[in-house]
């Protein structure tokens, strides 16, 4: 049985933090679902509490202050899931009013206990696409670090991942990276296959030779391809390195989106040599559509 191209049944899932981040991730999941016609959830993970700080905190006391020690913290961890529920529950439904408000989609909402991980891979059969913040609120911002779940997020999941910007603006021209791999090809195979964008402006980059025949080859192949399928890009190759030249054109040409394939390599050898997807999430500052 061959896998389908793209998933048409199944929601929008979107995950949301306490994370300046939220309103927008919101948004781009909005947006993606009123284009997809789909179903939209957004989600909220509460991290679980408690046990470390209790082993931590009661190895060297009396059994009698042990047993005081652990029946306060137990207390104090049922305080504070319930005040991380409330929040919760605060921060979804205001998620929900501003979506209907400027979306027109009605959101449903969930909290789950666990890591946004967990929950997500329990619910990947029943998504289409998710949607996450590129950094959360726990991360440096000033550093310009991406959120801890982000890449994990991206390497675990099979579905498209759209990583919201820190602000959603409109969503009028989109620009593919392309390279010629399988890899690209597919993304360019699953642009064409999915309405979410349709009837939007469309661009084709490639890194490399100009003269090279080979890639004038992929990128005539691509550019026919999404001619066939409605669209009419502007394609082009830029000499240089991916990571420098993608983050470059995107400012140049005044793209909103940029789709481009998942990590392609290995996590040891991404240790090692770098990751053209982690380089341009941590420098482009509009949205990145990730395709496997």
């Amino acid at each position: 049985m061959t896998t389908p191209l793209i998933h048409t049944e199944g929601r929008v899932l979107a995950a949301v933090d306490a994370s300046q981040y939220a309103p927008s991730v919101a948004e781009h999941a909005g947006w993606a679902a009123s284009r997809l016609s789909a179903g939209l959830e957004l989600l909220h993970a509460i991290d679980r509490f408690g046990e470390a700080e209790t082993r931590d905190l009661s190895g060297s006391l009396s059994l009698g202050t042990q047993e005081a020690l652990l029946a306060e913290l137990a207390a104090l961890d049922e305080r504070r899931a319930k005040l991380a529920q409330e929040h919760g529950r605060t921060l979804l439904e205001g998620l929900r009013e501003r979506i209907a408000a400027s979306h027109g989609v009605r959101a449903e909402v969930r909290q789950r206990h666990g890591s946004v991980m967990e929950s997500l891979l329990d619910l990947e059969t029943e998504t289409r696409l998710f949607v996450i913040g590129k950094r959360g609120e726990h991360a440096d911002f000033a550093k310009g670090h991406l959120g801890s779940n982000l890449e994990r997020v991206v390497r675990a999941v099979h579905r498209p991942v759209l990583v919201a910007s820190r602000a959603f603006n409109p969503i009028q021209c989109f620009m593919i990276a392309f390279d010629g791999s399988a890899t690209t090809r597919k993304c360019v195979e699953m642009v064409c296959a999915s309405p979410l964008l349709k009837g939007l402006a469309c661009e084709l980059l490639m890194v490399g030779d100009q003269n090279d025949t080979a890639h004038q080859g992929h990128l005539q192949w691509a550019q026919a391809r999404l001619q066939e399928a409605g669209f009419e890009p502007v394609a082009r190759i830029v000499a240089g390195t991916a990571d420098a030249i993608i983050p470059r054109q995107v400012g140049e040409h005044a793209i909103d989106l940029l789709v481009m394939g998942a990590y392609g390599h290995s996590r040891i050898r991404t240790m090692i040599v770098g990751s053209t997807t982690t380089q341009v999430l941590r420098t482009c500052q509009i949205p990145v559509l990730l395709l496997r």
